[in-house]
């Protein structure tokens, strides 16, 4: 049965999470991004947990208010930061050292990448969400087309003193219309506002951007096997970024595409995305 619940990791980190499934079963750790919550994980957590696996989606830093540094300090924020609180998240959930399946979406999936990069050894697969490998998103966003670039250019903005004033405007319009584009539906869209809806958690959120800059940096090549799954109405990740990440995995790589699928996958396609990645988990038990 899927709960909610509160994951501790230290005195000053108490994250809210969905969990469901027998503890001690093969841990699947899902990812959000932004701008939702761990609700985007509904359906595949109940998925995951009656196929057998322990599945645990954590609303991350910033957005757990029981999980929020001073976001004025961007060092917070730093997406090495984020990598310790899925480590801990996993040890505080009686894995220890143990491995697991993660699964990202948007910069859950810049984290997941990120963690199979340097802890190839924790991870059992990956499965990532709209979020291409950032070396192929770094070579699609220089090329003379522009256009990942134009795709991109929300990030930019996001780096603005008064980028949550903006977006939390006329009862979070910005959000609310990004998200009904991507076709969320009006339940989910809720349940993401009620966690992420109000200036500490938008500004929290925000941190992650202004923690890493307009930059992303380069990762190694992957060597754990990898499920990427792209919208090709996405309209922030170009068909030329999604298909070249395959470039750097090195490892049994699947490449799902879904038509006429946004940017918001897990919530807009719940069965589709729940399918795959129960057949890439069970193609690659722990």
């Amino acid at each position: 049965m899927l709960s909610r619940t509160e994951i501790t990791t230290s005195p000053a980190l108490t994250f809210d999470a969905l969990v469901a499934g027998k503890a001690g079963a093969p841990l699947v750790l899902l990812l959000h991004g932004f701008a939702e919550s761990m609700h985007c994980w509904q359906a595949q957590v109940k998925a995951l947990a009656g196929a057998g696996y322990r599945a645990i989606a954590p609303s991350q830093r910033g957005y757990s208010p029981g999980a929020r540094p001073d976001a004025r300090d961007h060092a917070n924020y730093h997406i090495d930061r984020l990598m310790d609180d899925a480590l801990a998240i996993v040890a505080a959930s009686g894995y220890g050292d143990s491995r697991f399946h993660l699964a990202g979406h948007d910069w859950g999936g810049s984290i997941a990448w990120a963690l199979a990069d340097r802890y190839p050894e924790r991870l059992a697969s990956l499965t990532v969400l709209s979020r291409p490998h950032p070396n192929a998103f770094n070579r699609s966003l220089k090329l003379a087309d522009g256009d990942q670039a134009h795709r991109s250019r929300h990030h930019r903005a996001f780096l603005e003193p008064d980028a949550g004033d903006v977006v939390l405007a006329d009862n979070a319009r910005w959000l609310r219309e990004r998200l009904t584009a991507n076709g969320v539906p009006a339940a989910a869209i809720e349940l993401h506002l009620a966690v992420l809806g109000n200036k500490p958690a938008m500004e929290a959120a925000l941190a992650w951007y202004r923690a890493r800059g307009a930059i992303r940096g380069d990762l190694g090549t992957i060597k754990v096997p990898t499920l990427y799954i792209w919208g090709d109405a996405d309209d922030t990740v170009g068909q030329i970024a999604a298909e070249g990440t395959r470039d750097f995995v090195e490892a049994p790589y699947r490449f799902e595409t879904l038509p006429g699928i946004g940017h918001f996958a897990a919530d807009q396609a719940p069965e589709r995305v729940s399918e795959l990645l129960l057949e890439h988990v069970a193609a690659h038990p722990i």
